[in-house]
């Protein structure tokens, strides 16, 4: 049997012990034939129901990642390119101490990382088709970013397209592997990015290059056309973030951060020295920890 198997199995066996135990409890409580008529069903009915066990595992045995370039670590280690290695959710850089390395200790043959650099969330399905083919007990999911830093307001991703991409995506994970856990991450707050960085004279030059031009084109600009601009695109961001946990909260074993990722306030030094929008390398270990925190934490947020 395999390690997703063992996984399995251990919430089957978990399933069939709690079921007995309901059952010798009922069986104690309710009414037998020295019973009035109806005692017990009156008893049962005045109790409150039990909750059902949570069948999350804390310690998934092996991980993949989907969504876009944070989960790539792009423009972590140089400029423009990818470095998988310092990836929150399945890098091996100690400095970053990511996901996996946390839940597996050695990760070797049992992490996989499908995150595409550009990934919007219409390109989530065919990512989550990827990694379900490899079953395995997590799958983290990271992406709206570059749904929301369009060319323009205009030419951001519509939350409806948003919701419909990103249920498709859950559909094909639960087709695919039907027992695999999902973590959801919220998208990160932009309205925090641009302010972190709009007094610095190299994130400006940078920005100009076309880097989520929708929040942070002419980044010194405060007039009421630009507040209104970026306000639109925070308030975007919301309505994805909304999606994220309302579509997740549908699945039993899909578990949302609850917005920690978003409210959380990235300083300048977690930001990469290359473009003020990726993490650098401290702002991987802190996505690395939010994950870990929430991914082993008994109950979700």
């Amino acid at each position: 049997m395999g390690v997703k198997g063992r996984s399995r199995g251990r919430r089957t066996a978990a399933g069939v012990a709690a079921a007995l135990a309901l059952a010798t409890a009922a069986a104690c409580s309710g009414g037998g034939d020295g019973d009035a008529p109806g005692a017990g069903d009156a008893a049962a009915s005045a109790r409150p129901a039990p909750s059902p066990a949570s069948d999350w595992d804390t310690s998934p045995d092996s991980v993949a990642a989907i969504g876009d370039s944070i989960t790539t670590g792009f423009d972590t280690c140089s400029l423009l390119a990818d470095c998988p290695e310092a990836s929150w959710a399945t890098g091996t850089a100690p400095e970053v101490d990511s996901l996996a390395d946390r839940l597996l200790g050695d990760p070797s043959g049992r992490v996989w990382n499908h995150a595409a650099a550009g990934a919007k969330m219409a390109d989530l399905p065919e990512q989550a088709a990827r990694a379900a083919a490899h079953d395995p007990a997590l799958v983290t999911v990271l992406i709206g970013a570059n749904d929301a830093c369009g060319a323009s307001v205009a030419r951001m991703t519509p939350t409806e397209q948003f919701r419909a991409d990103f249920t498709e995506a859950m559909e094909t994970l639960r087709r695919e592997a039907p027992d695999t856990q999902v973590y959801v991450a919220s998208v990160p707050d932009l309205m925090r990015l641009w302010s972190v960085g709009r007094e610095s004279v190299v994130a400006a030059r940078v920005w100009q290059l076309g880097i989520c031009p929708s929040m942070l084109r002419d980044p010194a600009a405060v007039d009421p056309t630009a507040a209104e601009r970026r306000e639109r695109v925070a308030e975007r961001v919301d309505e994805y973030n909304t999606v994220l946990r309302e579509v997740c909260a549908a699945d039993e074993h899909c578990r949302h951060d609850g917005g920690a990722v978003h409210d959380y306030r990235f300083s300048a030094e977690e930001l990469s020295p290359w473009d003020w929008f990726h993490p650098s390398r401290s702002g991987q270990r802190v996505l690395a920890e939010l994950a870990f925190r929430h991914v082993t934490a008994p109950q979700a947020p």
